[in-house]
Formats: structure tokens, sequence, C-alpha cells
């Protein structure tokens, strides 16, 4: 009878544990007040309403940081960089496809990538709450290569983006890509030699 009770007991406080991990899961976009500003990165921390303004700043903001974790070649850093800026669902789809790209013979250890900019293109914002969702279009510029040649890419991207205050700071928390074009990947010219 008493190891009844005690089982009963031990979960009743794992439900409530759980129950209380849940709820306040769920009431931090409510507890947000119009004061409170989040980091993002390179740019002073923002408010929500300031974030839905100078959401033009945020996205590329984000974005950058995501190329950079793109640019690593070791996953701890890649993941690392990435939940910078990216948490949930997000942070999942992205870290797995970086990794995949390297499994299949994408970017490798003796390749680099530099992003010179990106630029975005056309830009719908809505407000929901504490959450925007924005739907993108953006253009990444920059160079990819290794010992022997760059190329030189300016591939266009379109996606859903929800960002979110997380921790802190702004973050992507999903990413739905819709599109990828890379009719304007660049040309080839060789790299500059060093001593």
């Amino acid at each position: 009878m008493n190891e009844k009770l005690i089982l009963g007991g031990v979960f009743g406080i794992g439900l409530t544990v759980v129950g209380g991990v849940f709820l306040a899961t769920s009431l931090s976009q409510d507890d947000i007040s119009q004061t409170d500003a989040f980091a993002v990165p390179g740019k002073p921390a923002m408010t929500v309403a300031v974030a839905h303004e100078l959401f033009y700043e945020v996205t590329p903001a984000l974005l950058l940081v995501v190329y950079e974790a793109f640019g690593e070649s070791q996953e701890d850093a890649i993941y690392d960089t990435l939940a910078s800026v990216t948490h949930g669902e997000a942070l999942e789809y992205l870290y797995l496809e970086r990794v995949g790209a390297m499994a299949g013979g994408g970017l490798a250890e003796d390749e680099d990538q530099t992003i010179h900019e990106i630029k975005l293109l056309t830009t719908e914002v809505t407000r929901e709450e504490a959450t925007l969702l924005i739907d993108a279009s953006w253009q990444v510029i920059g160079t990819v290569g290794h010992s022997e040649h760059m190329h030189v890419r300016g591939n266009t991207y379109s996606a859903d983006l929800t960002i979110a205050p997380i921790d802190g700071a702004w973050r992507i928390s999903n990413f739905d890509l819709r599109d990828v074009n890379r009719s304007a990947a660049g040309e080839t010219f060789l790299a500059e030699q060093t001593n």
C-alpha cells in the first residue's frame, strides 16, 4: 500500500513539474512587455514593436549568422552558431541541411565560403503578438571555393520565416524554404596565391 502511495506521489510531482514547464514555456510570449528588448546580431537590442518596424534589418542580421554557420566544417561549431539565431524546428531543419550537404559532397573542410552581402528583395511581414511572420526573398552574394579557384555566387532564396524573441534574443523558429534560384551562380576565377 505504501509503495502505491509513494509511486502515486512521485507520479503526481512529475506531472506537476512537466505541467509547470509547459505552462512557463507557453506563457513566455504572453509575458513579454512593450519595453522588453531582445538581442539582434550586430544591432542594438529591439523591442517587439521596433523589430516589427525594422524587420528589414533583423531578417538579414539573423540570416547572416545562418550562413556563417554553413561556412563551418565542424558539426559542433555548425550547431552552436545556428543555435545562437535559430530555435526548435528551424534549428533542426537548418542543422540537418548543412550536415547533410557535408555528407553528400557539399562544402567540405578544404573549401571556404565568404558572404559579402545579403540583400532582401521582397518581404512581407505580419505580427502575431510577439512573433513576426515573414514572407521573404533574398539574394546572397559571396564566394565559395578552395585552394585552386573561387566561385562568385549570387543565389536567390524564398522562404516563410517565423521570428520570435526566445531566451533573450530574436531567433528564427520556423524556416520553410520555398525556392532556390541558382541561375546567377556567378563566375570562376583563380584564387589568390598566398606565401
